[in-house]
């Protein structure tokens, strides 16, 4: 376990563990990303017990958790996460404090994993909460009022394609193959439909 001792691996633990904990945030459940959290975490914290580190950098890093928590509940989502990306980056940057110079990581790997991360961050992020935000495609209560057509005899059972789809549907009285419907109402996943005109 020593090579963890390296500021440059425990660099790079580090943003991994930060990545995969923030991954885990905005995907829950999915197993993964929560065991590659846990086990980065475990060798990032290896590290940083073993290695001097700075205290503001580690209250940047977590603070920095707090607007990516905004970021995926509030409005103005890109601001929110474009805060906690920079505040991150400059936390996992100067974490491990310097014994010459600026920072203690090699600066040409700490700019390419920071542009790395930054970008995998931004996008991932934001692609998960504009997904997020999208409503369900299968919402049937936006059916409602929409006009389709009957593709197949419909009294107790049928179906109906509205929007482009075909769904199961019913009607109160026996509506022919190929005529007009319009929905107005659902059980379920059941549309319930009439002769549009009528």
């Amino acid at each position: 376990m020593d090579f963890l001792l390296n500021p440059n691996i425990a660099y790079l633990v580090l943003v991994s563990a930060m990545l995969f904990t923030l991954v885990a945030i905005i995907t829950p459940g999915t197993g993964i990303a929560e065991i590659l959290a846990l086990f980065s975490l475990l060798l990032a914290g290896y590290a940083v017990y073993n290695l001097a580190f700075n205290w503001w950098a580690l209250a940047l890093l977590i603070l920095s958790a707090i607007p990516f928590v905004y970021a995926i509940r509030a409005p103005r989502r890109g601001l929110w996460l474009a805060i906690s990306i920079v505040g991150l980056t400059l936390g996992s940057i100067f974490f491990f404090p310097a014994q010459e110079g600026l920072v203690s990581v090699d600066l040409p790997l700490a700019i390419v994993t920071t542009l790395a991360y930054s970008a995998f961050l931004w996008f991932s992020a934001r692609k998960v909460l504009e997904i997020s935000a999208v409503r369900p495609v299968h919402e049937l209560s936006g059916l409602i009022g929409q006009r389709g057509e009957a593709k197949t005899a419909i009294a107790e059972d049928g179906s109906v394609q509205v929007a482009g789809e075909l769904w199961s549907a019913r009607g109160d009285t026996l509506i022919a193959a190929g005529s007009p419907i319009k929905v107005i109402g659902r059980e379920g996943f059941v549309l319930v439909v009439v002769e549009d005109g009528k």
